[in-house]
């Protein structure tokens, strides 16, 4: 059964039954002491506006919505790695034999978080770090700009475990030339390193929630890492797109989020699934962080 589900997070996991569960997403809060929203705009065109266009055209930028309050969220922790870890070690308890974790994080606390999940998983059960790589956004011109997010990996069996290479969907060669016609035109699995492009500030793809991830993303791990009949479980769900992930390739999910403007936006972009919706007791307000800059992150 399809479930959608408010509530603290760490509650849901402890209410549900040890190995239920194949396939495990999870993109946290980075931890970078801000707090997240999106802008909506619009441009107008005015050669007397703000931004230029294609051919040399001037636009004028107008905003529709700043999402913040219910619709953003406080991104920072006095203590991240112990906020995470009791979660983790239910998510650990709730995995299938066969089963697998997909933990996502930026490049400033993976170092921290794989100590971690080293501990609660062994590090026998750590299979890949995955780099998420695209490039979009302002350029740092001090240093080189941060443009890859990174995805552990890590198995509930160290040897045992779901894993369809031939699910994947291929990608295109770098050298099609040097390979012949029949393979270039088939494409190749792909490695460690995921280039993707974010969602599209302005594609179909948006919902608005801040920290949307791609969907073309969570397919290639929902088709992998899982099978038909299998149960997706993300407890950091935003935007639901594990959710849609798993539900196009006759998984099924449980979405957990406390964020009421979270539930909206995957009520909505989920009902074509027919999610059953519970609520359950919300966490008590953590305080401001204030942890050193060095250990402060978040997407």
């Amino acid at each position: 059964m399809n479930r959608i589900v408010q509530g603290d997070n760490l509650v849901v996991l402890q209410s549900l039954a040890t190995a239920s569960v194949e396939l495990i997403y999870v993109d946290p809060p980075f931890n970078t002491g801000k707090r997240q929203s999106r802008t909506q705009i619009k441009t107008i065109r005015d050669e007397a506006g703000d931004r230029t266009g294609f051919g040399g055209r001037r636009y004028r930028t107008e905003v529709l919505e700043q999402q913040s309050g219910g619709a953003g969220y406080g991104d920072s922790f006095d203590d991240f790695l112990g906020f995470l870890r009791p979660r983790l070690v239910e998510a650990h308890r709730v995995l299938s034999p066969t089963g697998s974790l997909f933990f996502h994080i930026d490049y400033r606390e993976v170092h921290y978080c794989k100590i971690m999940l080293d501990e609660i998983f062994g590090r026998e059960c750590f299979q890949n770090e995955i780099i998420w790589a695209y490039d979009y956004g302002a350029r740092a011109t001090k240093r080189w700009p941060a443009k890859h997010d990174n995805i552990l990996w890590y198995t509930r069996d160290p040897k045992r475990y779901t894993f369809n290479l031939n699910e994947s969907d291929r990608i295109p060669y770098m050298a099609p030339g040097l390979v012949g016609a029949k393979k270039a035109a088939r494409g190749k699995t792909p490695t460690d390193v995921w280039w993707h492009t974010i969602v599209s500030p302005t594609g179909r793809e948006k919902t608005g929630y801040a920290t949307q991830k791609p969907l073309g993303v969570l397919e290639r791990i929902v088709r992998v890492h899982s099978n038909s009949g299998d149960t997706v479980l993300d407890f950091f769900a935003g935007s639901g797109t594990t959710g849609v992930a798993a539900a196009k390739h006759d998984r099924s999910f449980i979405m957990v989020d406390e964020s009421a403007a979270a539930i909206v936006v995957m009520e909505k972009r989920l009902a074509p699934f027919n999610p059953r919706r519970e609520d359950l007791p919300l966490p008590k307000a953590r305080k401001a962080s204030r942890a050193p800059a060095s250990r402060r992150s978040r997407q």
